[in-house]
């Protein structure tokens, strides 16, 4: 049966791979940074990487002097039945099993350069190294950079700040055993990981502190005082460590052979005799195991609610994203005109009230036409001189008698060519806010903005008919204006007043040589002339909006993608998927949730079978 730390170190390979190395400086941290990992801090020659190679019983980091852990190394143990061989695995290159350490050394070293180059610089991106192996316990290490306090040559003025950076985003987080490394020969109060322990688990509850070189500490001195926890007191025990000796490493002395030296130093040493039992790596080892699976085990009710959590985000992120498009031509056909009935739901919505802008059509024809209408340049058209200009012209050589009937005439048809100007702009003004109506309709689509491409395409083929729709409106208004000029009303003939009067005794011809080219002759010319414009006014305030609404809106309900829809039934498969062409930016999005929804619910299920059988 695995064992939780099993689990946890396959999550976390499954998260690396979906570009999850936790630090919160990615989408997708968050599962990482749940799971409980232990973390080896130390400063640069602290004994670090000798720590980590006698945890393994293998000589397989790289070594040399400055910065030689550059990137984060998740070490993966797998503890297998004895006889079998020990093998290596890398989260790069899987499936590739590395049985020569030495090689594993230098790919190390390989990867590493892969993402730094060949320099001194360093990459929060992790590499993951899983070995297996009889001689270990299961247990996860995640080797972090040396703490270094001076940037040396080749290296930025920023290294030291960016390595304690990486550091804390790793051992900051509440759910990071922090391995604290300090060398025995250097006093403990100057520990560069000691000292950044304390600021991030200040009660000391996820410290381990590990003490390495006792071996090399000047004669009359002893640990003791750390060790026993009275120089600096951490809720878990000091452990000390016997590492090899750098005569030893350039003998390739072989780890177990170490490991039983090791043994044998705290065994006789008349200093730490009384503590040899809880001393050495093979001890670390246990106890990191051990307190890491009772770690992970507290935790599991969290993580296993962070994870459901993720989950119904995930799904729904995915349904807002939408679902994959299927290859074949009807799907696809069937999935525009979805989309397009889509689109003309929410276009209709606007116009019904349903969602805000089609107001602002009912505007068009309680404001601005109104206002239009008012600003006519009637006064100047019917003033006094004007209309003499006018009706003087109509008579010709022969003056009118009693009523100038062709000078009204002209009189009226000249007043009501003004309208034109309102009505074609009552057209223009609608056709606007219908053209805006269907930006705002296809930006609101959800379901639209996966397709730019079919986006643009119902955009073109619905302004096109808005087009048509404005040229068949404004024939229909210019047509009213002018009918309501192309005829006058027999009633406006019947209804005008006498012309002139004749006084008593008065002779009729001398009345009307005054009354035919007075002023007030024709002032009341204009008075009639202006009634019958306001009449008309009147009317085609009311007639206009209709014109425009069956013209315009009520066509763009009912029709606005019919064309559309004739054209793209004839379109073959290709075609059809040039249109579905998705944004390669929201492609990638959509694989991620999936892959991310798919690793949170197998981790769901997996952590379930594997709690409830503990």
């Amino acid at each position: 049966m695995e064992s939780l730390i099993g689990l946890v170190n396959r999550i976390q390979r499954a998260c690396t791979a979906l570009g999850d190395y936790g630090g919160g400086d990615n989408a997708f941290s968050s599962l990482w940074d749940a799971l409980p990992s232990v973390a080896v801090v130390g400063g640069q020659s602290s004994g670090k990487s000798s720590v980590l190679e006698s945890i393994v019983s293998r000589d397989f980091l790289p070594r040399g002097s400055g910065i030689v852990t550059r990137r984060p190394l998740v070490l993966q143990l797998h503890k297998t039945d004895d006889g079998q061989q020990e093998y290596a695995e890398f989260g790069h290159i899987p499936r590739r099993r590395f049985t020569d350490f030495g090689m594993v050394r230098k790919e190390i070293a390989d990867e590493t350069d892969r993402i730094t180059g060949k320099t001194k610089q360093i990459s929060p991106v992790p590499i993951h190294l899983s070995i297996y192996s009889p001689n270990v316990v299961n247990l996860t290490l995640i080797d972090l950079p040396g703490l270094t306090k001076v940037a040396v040559e080749g290296q930025s003025e920023t290294i030291v700040e960016d390595i304690e950076n990486m550091v804390r985003t790793y051992v900051g987080k509440p759910n990071c055993i922090i391995l604290a490394v300090s060398p025995a020969n250097q006093d403990i109060a100057t520990s560069d990981a000691i000292k950044l322990a304390r600021e991030v688990d200040p009660t000391g509850e996820r410290t381990f502190g590990v003490l390495t070189k006792l071996d090399l500490m000047d004669k009359g001195t002893n640990a003791l005082d750390v060790l026993e926890g009275r120089a600096y007191r951490l809720q878990h025990p000091w452990v000390g460590i016997v590492n090899r000796s750098q005569a030893d490493i350039n003998k390739n002395v072989d780890m177990i052979y170490a490991r039983r030296k090791e043994r044998e130093y705290f065994a006789t040493s008349p200093e730490y005799g009384h503590l040899a039992s809880k001393m050495g790596s093979e001890y670390l080892a246990k106890l990191l195991s051990k307190h890491l699976e009772q770690f992970i085990k507290a935790r599991i009710p969290s993580i296993t609610s962070l994870i459901n959590k993720s989950i119904d985000e995930l799904e729904s992120e995915l349904d807002h994203l939408g679902r994959p498009i299927a290859v074949d031509a009807g799907a696809q056909l069937y999935t525009i005109l979805e989309l397009c009935r889509a689109f003309d739901k929410i276009f209709k919505e606007h116009l019904d009230g349903g969602r805000p802008g089609g107001d602002r059509i009912y505007g068009v024809f309680d404001n601005q036409l109104p206002a239009a209408l008012r600003k006519l340049p009637f006064d100047r058209y019917l003033s006094v001189q004007n209309v003499r200009k006018v009706v003087s012209e109509a008579d010709g050589y022969q003056p009118h008698l009693i009523a100038p009937e062709q000078g009204y005439r002209r009189l009226i048809e000249g007043a009501l060519n003004y309208f034109r100007g309102p009505a074609e702009a009552s057209v223009d003004a609608v056709h606007f806010v219908l053209k805006e109506l269907v930006r705002k309709s296809i930006g609101e689509c959800q379901e639209l903005k996966r397709f730019p491409s079919l986006q643009s395409t119902i955009a073109a083929a619905s302004n096109e008919a808005l087009e048509k729709f404005r040229d068949e409106g404004r024939k229909t208004v210019v047509r009213l204006v002018d009918m309501e000029s192309s005829y006058v009303t027999v009633d406006f003939f019947r209804k005008l007043p006498q012309e002139m009067e004749i006084p008593k005794g008065g002779k009729p011809e001398a009345a009307a040589a005054v009354d035919r080219y007075g002023e007030a002759h024709f002032r009341r010319i204009g008075s009639n002339v202006s009634s019958y414009v306001n009449m008309v006014s009147d009317t085609l305030r009311n007639t206009l909006p209709k014109a425009v609404v069956y013209c315009q809106v009520k066509e763009a309900k009912q029709s606005l993608l019919n064309y559309f829809y004739t054209q793209i039934g004839k379109k073959e498969g290709k075609a059809l998927s040039e249109l579905l062409d998705e944004d390669p930016a929201l492609m990638e999005r959509r694989m991620q949730c999936a892959k991310r929804l798919e690793l949170y619910k197998k981790a769901r299920d997996e952590i379930d079978s594997v709690s409830w059988v503990r």
